[in-house]
């Protein structure tokens, strides 16, 4: 078991701006410009420094200024395979496929690129197979089981935030998530405002309920066990609507030809990150060196258009520049 490192680095989480009227402004993580983009920025190791949610929680470990073949990526390699968690029951993200049993999407093509970097000398096809471990967590196991040293990696749609950062650390953001709405096609329900008086399903726990009533307080929440559970109460004429990520919402959308996602700006940012333990600081710069490489010779945007490009439409996927300084 490797020891948990907790870490005051000064992380902020971007912060979410709602106005009232049935509408909203959804805050945009600030875009990197040319003097913070790769570069150093100050320091977010001081003690003293808050979290202050103001999108910074994005910045990881730049691969040029370290090793990327460091105690990690040698004990990865040791143990003859990466050990992964993910989901396999969110459509086109992590998902079980029914005719081959095989689990695939986005987030799976990101566990396997990363495989390819650790074992460069191997085919794609070799290190699928023999090297890559996909174990099924829960939402709440993510960062327990990073902490515990039972995984060495999270690609399961997990957002990027300060208070995480306390606990594990992370990559560059590989995707730009955010809460919207999904509704019947025929509901009659265009916009945010048409929201009133709509029964709208999030899982308990979750913030998506508490974001649905600031922007429009006249919705009528309704809680249920997972997105899955919610999709339920949707197809069974008991909730008018389910919110949660756009991406989950693509998923069950292409499940039902009956439900579209509303064609909104965000109602939160969710940048996702890949996780790692807070000690393997190595691992982290190999995925930031495998998410460039990916955006250099096209493998992110092909496996983006193979997962999403189709149910998010008419949104056009593009990879989020690497924001460094950690």
């Amino acid at each position: 078991m490797r020891r948990r490192t907790t870490q005051a680095l000064g992380l902020v989480l971007a912060g979410l701006v709602l106005a009232g009227c049935g509408g909203y402004d959804a805050t945009v993580v600030p875009e990197p410009d040319d003097e913070t983009s790769g570069a150093a920025a100050p320091n977010p190791s001081d003690d003293n420094v808050p979290c202050e949610n103001d999108g910074s929680q994005v910045r990881s470990f730049d691969p040029a200024d370290g090793t990327v073949d460091g105690d990690a990526v040698a004990r990865i390699r040791q143990n003859g395979r990466l050990v992964a968690g993910i989901a396999a029951d969110t459509n086109l993200l992590g998902a079980r496929n029914a005719g081959t049993g095989v689990i695939e999407g986005f987030d799976i093509d990101m566990v396997n690129a990363i495989a390819q970097a650790i074992w460069p000398d191997e085919s794609l096809k070799q290190v699928i197979r023999d090297r890559v471990e996909l174990r099924v967590i829960t939402a709440a196991d993510r960062i327990p089981f990073l902490v515990d040293g039972d995984i060495d990696i999270v690609a399961r749609n997990m957002t990027v935030n300060c208070d995480r950062w306390q606990d594990v650390a992370f990559s560059q953001v590989y995707y730009d998530a955010g809460q919207k709405v999904l509704v019947g096609k025929d509901a009659g329900i265009e916009t945010i405002a048409d929201l009133a008086d709509k029964r709208i399903c999030a899982p308990a726990g979750t913030t998506s309920i508490a974001n649905i009533q600031k922007i429009q307080p006249a919705a009528k929440p309704v809680e249920s066990t997972d997105n899955s559970a919610c999709m339920i109460l949707f197809q069974n004429g008991e909730a008018d609507g389910v919110s949660t990520d756009d991406t989950v919402l693509a998923g069950l959308a292409a499940q039902d030809p009956y439900a579209i996602v509303l064609d909104t700006p965000f109602l939160t940012q969710e940048p996702y990150g890949i996780a790692t333990n807070s000690d393997d600081v190595d691992l982290v710069r190999l995925i930031n060196r495998t998410l460039e490489d990916m955006r250099r010779d096209g493998r992110w945007q092909a496996s983006y258009d193979t997962w999403l490009a189709k149910p998010l439409a008419p949104a056009k996927g593009v990879q989020p520049e690497p924001v460094y300084g950690r």
